[in-house]
C-alpha cells in the first residue's frame, strides 16, 4: 500500500480491474512518486468536469488544452492546497478517450497527499487502478492492444534501443502489418463466401478461388519471414542473457565488475570463489546485457558445493544466447609449446571446462585475460576479430570489448525500423503461428485433388481472423486484459 493510501485510506480492489463502469471517475498521480519540481494528477471519467469547478474558482470550464493558473482548493474546506496549472481535455479528444483533466501542482508530498485527498472527497470518484488509464483508452478504441504493450514497454525501457522498439510499437508500427493481414483474409473470406452463396445462381469474376488461394500463399510468406526473426524482438525487450565461462581465476568475476563498474562479484586470489550465480543487467551500447558471472568449470574438483555451481554454470550456458568465454593467459603460457596455435589451445580448453559440444566460433566472445601479466608477449602473435586482448587490472582493450559486445548485441537484436517492426511478445508469436497453421490448412484443402470443400476452407480463415483479432485486441477476454494491464503503474 502506498503512502498515498495510507492517507487517503483508500483500498486497492482485490482484483487487478473493476468491471469497465463509464460512470465512474477516477484521478491518480500520473508523474513520479516522491519530491519533484512538478507533480501531475490525472482525471478521466463522466464528471472530470466537476473537479475543476469544485476545486477552483473557474465557473466555466477552461478552452480546451489550454493551461491555466488557478488556486486550487479542497472542495470541502475551501482551503487553498496549492497554486497550479489547471488542463481540460474533453472527451473523445484526450488519451482516455473520456473527459479529464489535469492539476500540474508543485511536486511535494504533502501537495500531491493534498490534491489526492481532495479529488477522493468528491462524489463518485475513485483512485484508479494500475493501468486504467490506459485500460480506458483500450475500451474506448484509442488505442489497440498491441499499442497498449508498446506503452507498457515503452514506461519500463531502460536502454535506446528498447525505447525505440517500445515507441514503434506504441505508435502502431505492429498493429498496422497486423491490421494489413487481417483486412487481407477478411476480403478473402467474403470472397469464398460469396463463392459458396452465389456460385451456381450469380456470374463471379473468373478466377475468383485461385486469386483467394495465392493471396494466402503470399501471407504466409510474410509470417514466415516475421516469425523466423530469431526472436530478435524479444531479445530486446527482455535483454539477451550472457554468461561468463571459464576456468577457476581466470578472471570471470573481475571482468563481470568492471563491466558495471562496481563490486557486484567477490574478487580473491583464491580459486573457486565464485560459488553460486552473479547477474547484473547492464546497458552496452544501447542494448540490454543480462550478464550473468559464473562458478569457475573444474572437472576435477571433488567440492560438492563447488560441483553444484559449475552444473548451474552449465546449465546457464545451455540456454544463454550469448557466451563470454575468459582464458587466463598465464595459463595459455605455461602450455603454449604444446600446441601448433592459439586455436587449437582453445579446442582443448573448452574440453577441458566440460563444453566440448560448444561451438565457440557462433555467439561467443574469446577473452584472453590478463595481459599485463604476459611476459612472453604472446598475445601479439594472436590476430582473431573474437578474440578480445584484455586486462581486468589495468582496463587495456576494455574499448574493444565494449565495441565487439556491441555488434553482437545488434546482430542478435536487429535495429526495429517503421518498416520492419519486431514483435516483441510470446502472445503474439503464439497467435501467429496458429494463424500460421490455419492458413496452411486452408491451403492443404484448397489443393485436395479431389473437389475442395470451400465451406472448409472459409472456416480455416475464419479461424486466422480470430488469431489477428486476439493480437489487437478485437477478440480478447478479462483474462488477458489482466495479464497485459497488471505491470502497468497506478496513474498510467
Amino acid at each position: 500500500m502506498t503512502i498515498f493510501q495510507r492517507i487517503l485510506n483508500i483500498p486497492l480492489s482485490s482484483s487487478i480491474f473493476y468491471r469497465f463502469n463509464s460512470n465512474s471517475t477516477i484521478f491518480a498521480l500520473s508523474s513520479g512518486l516522491g519530491k519533484c519540481g512538478v507533480a501531475v494528477v490525472r482525471v478521466s471519467g463522466t464528471n472530470a468536469n466537476y473537479a475543476i469547478t469544485q476545486m477552483t474558482n473557474l465557473k466555466n470550464l477552461p478552452e480546451p488544452r489550454k493551461a491555466v493558473l488557478q488556486n486550487i482548493k479542497h472542495p470541502l474546506t475551501k482551503e487553498i492546497i496549492d497554486k497550479g496549472l489547471v488542463l481540460w481535455f474533453p472527451g473523445p479528444r484526450s488519451f482516455s478517450g473520456e473527459d479529464s483533466c489535469e492539476f500540474h501542482v508543485h511536486g511535494g508530498i504533502a501537495v500531491v497527499e493534498g490534491i489526492l485527498n481532495a479529488l477522493n472527497s468528491l462524489p463518485n470518484f475513485k483512485l484508479a487502478d494500475p493501468g486504467e488509464f490506459t485500460k480506458r483508452a483500450f475500451l474506448n478504441g484509442k488505442l489497440d492492444l498491441t499499442e497498449v504493450e508498446g506503452l507498457a514497454d515503452l514506461l519500463q525501457a531502460e536502454t535506446e534501443a528498447q525505447r525505440k522498439q517500445a515507441f514503434l510499437q506504441s505508435t502502431g508500427s505492429l498493429s498496422k502489418s497486423y491490421k494489413k493481414w487481417k483486412d487481407l483474409l477478411k476480403q478473402s473470406l467474403a470472397n469464398i463466401e460469396a463463392d459458396i452463396d452465389f456460385a451456381e445462381t450469380e456470374t463471379l469474376d473468373y478466377g475468383l478461388l485461385e486469386k483467394v488461394e495465392q493471396n494466402i500463399k503470399n501471407l504466409c510468406k510474410e509470417l514466415e519471414n516475421h516469425l523466423n526473426d530469431g526472436c530478435k524482438g524479444e531479445l530486446l525487450r527482455n535483454g539477451v542473457k550472457t554468461v561468463i565461462l571459464g576456468e577457476p581465476n581466470a578472471g570471470k568475476s573481475s571482468l563481470l565488475n568492471l563491466l558495471c563498474h562496481r563490486p557486484a562479484s567477490i574478487v580473491t586470489p583464491i580459486s573457486g570463489t565464485t560459488r553460486d550465480v552473479i547477474e547484473v543487467t547492464l546497458n552496452i551500447g544501447g542494448y540490454p546485457l543480462v550478464l550473468a558471472d559464473t562458478a569457475g568449470l573444474n572437472i576435477n574438483s571433488q567440492d560438492v558445493i563447488e560441483i553444484e555451481g559449475m552444473n548451474r554454470a552449465r546449465d546457464l550456458y545451455r540456454k544463454a544466447d550469448l557466451i563470454i568465454l575468459v582464458v587466463n593467459i598465464q595459463s595459455y603460457s605455461s602450455v603454449q609449446e604444446r600446441y601448433v596455435s592459439f586455436n587449437d589451445y582453445l579446442k582443448n580448453y573448452i574440453s577441458d571446462l566440460g563444453l566440448s559440444d560448444m561451438n565457440f566460433r557462433k555467439n561467443c566472445i574469446i577473452i584472453l585475460n590478463k595481459i599485463d601479466l604476459d611476459t612472453r608477449n604472446l598475445s601479439a602473435n594472436i590476430c582473431d576479430k573474437n578474440v578480445v586482448k584484455l586486462s581486468c587490472k589495468s582496463e587495456e582493450g576494455i574499448i574493444d570489448l565494449i565495441d565487439i559486445l556491441t555488434k553482437h548485441l545488434k546482430v542478435l537484436c536487429g535495429e526495429p525500423t517503421q518498416e520492419h517492426p519486431s514483435m516483441n511478445q510470446l502472445r503474439h508469436r503464439q497467435e501467429l503461428e496458429k494463424c500460421y497453421h490455419n492458413l496452411q490448412r486452408f491451403l492443404k484443402e484448397s489443393e485436395r485433388k479431389e473437389s475442395p470443400d470451400t465451406v472448409i476452407m472459409a472456416e480455416y480463415i475464419r479461424k486466422a481472423l480470430r488469431n489477428l483479432g486476439k493480437l489487437i485486441g478485437e477478440v480478447t477476454s478479462e483474462e488477458i486484459l489482466d495479464i497485459i494491464f497488471k505491470d502497468f503503474c497506478i496513474g498510467k
